[in-house]
This record gives structure tokens, C-alpha cells and sequence, in this order.
């Protein structure tokens, strides 16, 4: 088959499908290798950007969708007449950071990391497709699991949760020191301690 043609296939099957479409569907579909897959859909990726196109092809782990071009987004607001999806607050952000970073996460292990109630922000990103329910823990109570969406993916941009920027993880339970830090033990002279 012709690069050129399964170009034409895959964007046909992008545009149709309104949503995330996997590599190995699409490749069953063309007939084709995942690989050969993978190869157009770059191609057809460059391209679109480098036309300067309305419209985009993004990839989202291990799928791919259609969507519009972010430059056109205030002309498509002006069309359709669509409002701006609401901020995240902070504390959605902090939710969703580590819901991100930990996944899969419980609402209980949220809380234990914020300190406070995460109910509320939990319930707003559950209604903004950020996050998502993904099963149970096997303990009593069986707690919730949350992982992030390809909503999540596509608001920041992220093509997997690889890009996400490195971070040092808390564990719980294990006080250990930064490489090459010891506790230093100096007294202040002039202060007093309560």
C-alpha cells in the first residue's frame, strides 16, 4: 500500500471517529503493520503542522485523534459560541498532580499527601474527564482507584505520562536524607528553645 494512501486511511478513520483511535486498530483496519502505521501517522502529523493547518493530529499514548488546530481556537469559540472550560482550582490542581504522579491513586491516599478533605476536588475532575475511575484496591473497604484520562493528556498537551516532569516522590513510613546531606547538629548561640 502507498504511504500516501494509508495517510488518507488513517485520516479518514481520525476524522469519523471523533475520538482516540489505538495504532493496532488502525493498522487492522489498513491492513497494514503497526509500524507502518506509526510512520504515516508522523508524516501526517508533520505535514498538518507544517501546512499550518486547521486542523491537527495528536498522539495520546499509544492512539491517535484528530483535532482542531490551537490556533484556530478563538475563531472555532467565536463559531460555536463555546465558553472556556472553567480553571482548575488549586486544590484540583493539587489533586490532580498527584492522582497524575501516583496513579493508580485512591481519594484516601490524595488526602494523606494534602492533609485535607479531597472529596470535592476529586468529584470536579471525575466531571471534567481529567481523571477517571480504573477499579478497586484489594483491602477492606475497597477504596476507589483514579487515573488520569486522554482528556488529561490532550489539556496539557502530553503525547503519555512520560513528558510529565520529574519529581521526587514522598514515601510513607521511610525517613531518608537527600544524597549528600547529613543532619547537622549546631547550636545558635543567643536564642533560646522552648
Amino acid at each position: 500500500m502507498d504511504r500516501t494512501d494509508l495517510e488518507r486511511i488513517i485520516e479518514a478513520i481520525l476524522f469519523a471517529a471523533g475520538e482516540p483511535v489505538e495504532a493496532s486498530r488502525l493498522a487492522m483496519a489498513a491492513e497494514c503493520d503497526p509500524d507502518e502505521v506509526e510512520t504515516a501517522a508522523k508524516t501526517l502529523m508533520d505535514r498538518l503542522a507544517f501546512e499550518r493547518r486547521g486542523i491537527r493530529v495528536v498522539r495520546l499514548e499509544n492512539a491517535y485523534q484528530m483535532c482542531s488546530s490551537s490556533e484556530m481556537s478563538g475563531y472555532i469559540t467565536k463559531a460555536l459560541e463555546t465558553r472556556k472550560p472553567p480553571k482548575l482550582s488549586a486544590s484540583q490542581l493539587e489533586t490532580l498532580t498527584i492522582i497524575a504522579y501516583y496513579q493508580p491513586a485512591t481519594k484516601a491516599y490524595v488526602e494523606q499527601i494534602r492533609g485535607v478533605d479531597s472529596t470535592y476536588s476529586v468529584g470536579a475532575l471525575l466531571n471534567k474527564h481529567l481523571i477517571e475511575e480504573c477499579g478497586r484496591l484489594n483491602v477492606p473497604g475497597r477504596p476507589i482507584l483514579y487515573r488520569t484520562t486522554a482528556d488529561f493528556l490532550r489539556t496539557f498537551g502530553l503525547e503519555s505520562l512520560d513528558e510529565l516532569p520529574e519529581i521526587e516522590k514522598m514515601q510513607f513510613g521511610k525517613k531518608e536524607l537527600p544524597v549528600n546531606e547529613t543532619p547537622e547538629t549546631t547550636e545558635t548561640e543567643g536564642t533560646e528553645h522552648e
